[in-house]
């Protein structure tokens, strides 16, 4: 009962920066984390940032603390991306988990590369 949908991706060169938006839709108080994933090609889906909504409180992958940071508007959801890495090159995803049917839900994706 959620919807997903992702914005923001695009083509940047190392050391540039990139938001990524993430607009939530339908039974948006349910839900009780959202965070971004990403999959690089050949590679599996890992977890970038995480947000959970009732405390505001932050989780980051190793490989990208203090450069992205995770924030939340209402039903958007950002990952501010400063500092980028070619490694950072990959599909990112948009997730989102509701609280009483354990129920998880993605968004489409959208692509981010960035150059040497």
């Amino acid at each position: 009962q959620v919807r997903l949908v992702e914005s923001g991706g695009g083509l940047v060169q190392a050391g540039g920066s990139l938001r990524l938006s993430c607009v939530a839709s339908g039974n948006i108080f349910s839900i009780y984390v959202m965070g971004w994933y990403r999959q690089a090609p050949g590679k599996q889906r890992e977890l970038v940032a995480t947000y959970t909504v009732s405390g505001g409180s932050t989780n980051y992958a190793d490989s990208v603390q203090d450069r992205f940071t995770i924030s939340r508007d209402n039903a958007k959801v950002y990952l501010q991306m400063n500092s980028l890495k070619p490694e950072d090159t990959a599909v990112y995803y948009c997730n989102a988990n509701t609280r009483y049917t354990r129920s998880e839900y993605w968004g489409q994706g959208t692509q981010v590369t960035v150059s040497s």
